[in-house]
């Protein structure tokens, strides 16, 4: 899997470990030589963005993180129980969801809001979640995106075992680009310390099934630090496995999109997974109920602050000439708009029926559930009843 390298050192890691990078942080181009072999060079595989493409990116992303700003207000202001923010990754999201075709299924975290964002989850429904409003927000089959998982690592299993349902069903290898599929499983680095991980691995290595690792490695799983999770790189976590692996400067869009368009034309051909290590920096915290100026050093943020994704793809917008005042302007403002619909559309979520939590528990009915909601349902009407009964007491008494 010939690819262009740079010195890990270049992105603030201890570690030089060599990655995919594309775009430099100061925004110009890193020209990789020419590759032998079957496969061509990263920088052929984003050849023909134009400078259209280059801002549709520029806009996902923008707009990715006033998602995050305006979800991180509103559960300030209590509107939301939770929020976990994503920025900081957008490059690491809009760049991988701009490669994937329309069949393609994608296994998110909780985190991917970016990814969300280009699939078109509607932005409100990402948040039901967060609200408590709804177990999941969206339908799966509509957008081609399972529901956030909170449980670390267990979507991996779960994403492997549909590829498997996948290359079953006969559509990998066909060389229908509407009919041949790629699943994606999104995690953090410190998912690749559960078990659920390695099995995943397992299943998918020596099944080959259509399915790419997409590990983004923000550096700090909570509080603990990858250097803490792993003694090597996580990319070589695949390669223990036998699965093919890569290591790409997760701040740089256009590099993120060239690795997982490779590890996608893999996987739809019938050529088994790939586990991407993204490597990037969670800037904000690990949900809004964690503070990391405890365990982390200022110097460090800045340092990250300084290779921006976001920054480093506009200078590229200006470095090529595709930079226009009045279409930044106009992205700024749908920005705005996104942010006005985001509080509007939370703040009118109503609360959900009690009863909805046992809806959709299995795909057909089920006698245990079945039994818990009648219980349920007596419960709350005796408890309405006992209520009423109280007030009236109470009424009387005065």
């Amino acid at each position: 899997m010939p690819h262009q390298v740079i010195d890990g050192s270049d992105v603030g890691s201890a570690d030089v470990t060599p990655l995919v990078q594309l775009v430099a942080p100061t925004g110009e181009r890193v020209h990789e030589p020419d590759n032998d072999g079957d496969h061509p060079g990263y920088a052929a595989r984003v050849a023909h963005l134009t400078g259209d493409d280059l801002r549709a990116m520029y806009r996902d992303m923008v707009l990715t993180r006033r998602f995050d700003d305006e979800a991180t207000a509103l559960q300030r202001q209590g509107e939301l129980a939770l929020y976990a923010q994503a920025t900081g990754q957008e490059a690491a999201q809009v760049g991988p969801a701009h490669a994937l075709a329309a069949p393609d299924m994608v296994f998110p975290s909780y985190r991917e809001h970016g990814i969300l964002h280009v699939r078109g989850v509607d932005p409100v429904d990402r948040l039901r979640l967060y609200r408590g409003q709804d177990h999941g927000g969206w339908d799966p089959a509509e957008h081609n995106v399972a529901l956030y998982t909170l449980v670390i690592g267990s979507h991996v299993l779960h994403a492997t075992g549909y590829a498997m349902g996948v290359q079953r069903d006969g559509a990998v290898g066909t060389g229908d680009p509407e009919r041949d599929t790629a699943v994606v499983a999104c995690f953090g680095d410190g998912a690749t310390s559960q078990g659920d991980v390695s099995e995943a691995l397992v299943f998918a290595a020596v099944n080959d099934a259509p399915v790419v690792f997409w590990c983004q490695n923000n550096q700090w799983a909570i509080s603990e630090p990858t250097t803490r999770q792993s003694s090597v790189p996580l990319y070589r976590r695949g390669e223990g496995f036998g699965v093919p692996s890569v290591r790409v400067d997760g701040n740089d869009v256009l590099a993120c999109y060239a690795v997982m368009a490779e590890a996608l034309e893999r996987a739809h051909a019938g050529h088994g997974p790939t586990f991407v290590e993204a490597y990037t920096y969670r800037m904000g915290a690990h949900t809004t109920s964690d503070d990391p100026t405890r365990y982390r050093e200022r110097a460090e943020e800045e340092y990250w602050r300084q290779r921006d994704p976001i920054d480093r793809l506009a200078a590229l917008l200006r470095a090529e000439e595709h930079w226009d005042d009045d279409w930044a302007a106009g992205v700024a403002a749908e920005a705005d708009a996104l942010g006005e619909t985001l509080r509007a559309g939370v703040r009118a979520l109503g609360a959900p029926e009690t009863t909805s939590m046992f809806d959709h528990v299995y795909a057909t009915p089920h006698a245990q559930v079945a039994a818990e909601r009648a219980w349920f349902e007596r419960y709350e009407a005796e408890t309405a009843e006992q209520t009423a009964q109280d007030a009236e007491t109470a009424e009387v008494a005065r």
